[in-house]
C-alpha cells in the first residue's frame, strides 16, 4: 500500500509536470521541444542535487539551512584560488571544493549529534557564518569572469552526446543516489531513523550518527555545485544563491518528501526539483511578472505540504519490522 501510494504521488507529480509543459508550449511553440527542454534540466542540474542532498537530511527529521550558503562559500574560494594561481588543475579545484564542502556538512553534523541542538537553529547559525566568512576572505569584491581561467569556466559547458557536462553530473549523481538511498544500509538508515528514532536504537542503529552523516552527504553536494554554479555563471560574490535554500527545501517538499522524516523517494525529489525549475523557466516565457512567480512557488509548496500531511509515514515502520525480523 505505501509503495503504490508513493508511485501515484510521484505519477500524479510527473502528470502535472507534463501538463505544466503543454500549457506553456500552447502558449510559446518551441517551449516542449527536446532542446529547450534538455535546457530546463541543464538550467535545474544545481537544484536537483542539492535536493537530494537535503533529501537524506529531511529523511532523517532534520533540515539544512545552510546548503546554499555552502555553496557560494566553496564557489568563492575556488574562484579566488584560480583567479590568483591559474595553473592550479581544475580537477584539484573540485577536489577542494567537495572537501570543503564535506567539512561545513561535518560541522553541522557534529552540532546536530554531539551537542543535541536542533537542525534548524544549527544551521540557520551556519547559513549567516558561512555568508559571513565569504565577506571576510574576499572583502566584499566579485570574482569576474575575465579573472577566471578558461579551463576553470569551460567544464560545466563542455558537451558530450549534446548535452553539458553540468547535466552529466546531476544525471550521475541521481543514479548514484537511487543506488545508495534503496541499496544500502546507510540508505536504509536514513528512512528508519525517520520513521522511528526510538525504534532505530534498538535496531542497532546510531541515530545520531546516521543523521551526522546525512549533513556530510548534502554538504559534500554543495559544495560540488559551489564550483559548477560559478564556474557556469563566471562570476563569485557574497550574495552567490542567496534565498536559493528555500527552492531546495520547496523542490523537496513538492516531491513528496515529508518534513516530518521517513518518507520520501529520489524520484520525488528529482521530479519536484524539475517542476519547480520548469515553473522559473516558463513563467517569464508566457510574460507573468516575477512577483507572481513567487506567488506561484508558493501556493505550489502550500498545496505540496498540505498533501504531505495526509500520508502516512508507514515506510519507516515497515524497514524498523523487518530489521527486528532479521535481528
Amino acid at each position: 500500500m505505501i509503495g503504490q501510494a508513493l508511485k501515484s504521488r510521484e505519477a500524479i507529480l510527473a502528470g502535472a509536470l507534463i501538463l505544466l509543459i503543454i500549457v506553456v508550449e500552447s502558449r510559446f511553440s518551441g517551449f516542449a521541444a527536446p532542446g529547450n527542454l534538455a535546457g530546463v534540466f541543464n538550467d535545474t542540474s544545481i537544484l536537483i542535487m542539492l535536493a537530494l542532498g537535503q533529501t537524506l537530511v529531511i529523511l532523517t527529521r532534520c533540515i539544512d539551512l545552510s546548503l546554499a550558503s555552502n555553496l557560494a562559500l566553496t564557489g568563492m574560494v575556488t574562484a579566488m584560488i584560480n583567479s590568483a594561481m591559474p595553473g592550479v588543475p581544475v580537477v584539484a579545484l573540485i577536489a577542494i571544493a567537495v572537501a570543503l564542502g564535506l567539512l561545513m556538512g561535518a560541522f553541522n553534523g557534529i552540532l546536530v549529534w554531539k551537542l543535541d541542538i536542533p537542525p534548524i537553529v544549527v544551521t540557520l547559525g551556519t547559513l549567516t557564518i558561512y555568508r559571513g566568512i565569504i565577506f571576510v576572505v574576499s572583502g566584499g569584491a566579485w570574482v569576474n569572469s575575465h579573472e577566471m581561467s578558461e579551463a576553470y569556466k569551460a567544464i560545466p559547458r563542455f558537451e558530450i552526446l549534446s548535452l553539458p557536462v553540468l547535466s552529466w553530473i546531476a544525471i550521475a549523481v541521481i543514479a548514484a543516489f537511487a543506488v545508495g538511498v534503496n541499496r544500502t544500509a546507510l540508505g536504509r538508515a536514513f528512512y528508519a531513523v525517520g520513521g522511528n528514532p526510538s525504534a532505530a536504537v534498538y535496531t542497532g542503529i546510531n541515530v545520531g550518527k546516521t543523521r551526522f552523516w546525512a549533513f556530510v552527504i548534502a554538504g559534500g553536494l554543495a559544495g560540488l555545485c559551489g564550483y559548477l554554479w560559478v564556474s557556469r555563471y563566471a562570476v563569485a560574490y557574497t550574495d552567490v544563491a542567496g534565498g536559493f535554500e528555500l527552492d531546495v527545501v520547496a523542490a523537496c517538499v513538492i516531491g513528496g518528501i515529508s518534513i516530518a522524516g521517513g518518507l520520501g523517494t529520489v524520484t520525488g525529489a528529482v521530479l519536484g526539483a524539475l517542476f519547480l525549475g520548469t515553473i522559473k523557466n516558463a513563467l517569464p516565457v508566457v510574460g507573468i511578472s516575477p512577483f507572481w512567480q513567487l506567488a506561484i512557488s508558493g501556493a505550489a509548496i502550500i498545496i505540496a505540504v498540505a498533501f504531505n500531511a495526509r500520508s502516512e509515514h508507514g515506510k519507516g515502520r515497515i524497514i524498523l519490522k523487518k530489521a527486528e525480523a532479521h535481528s
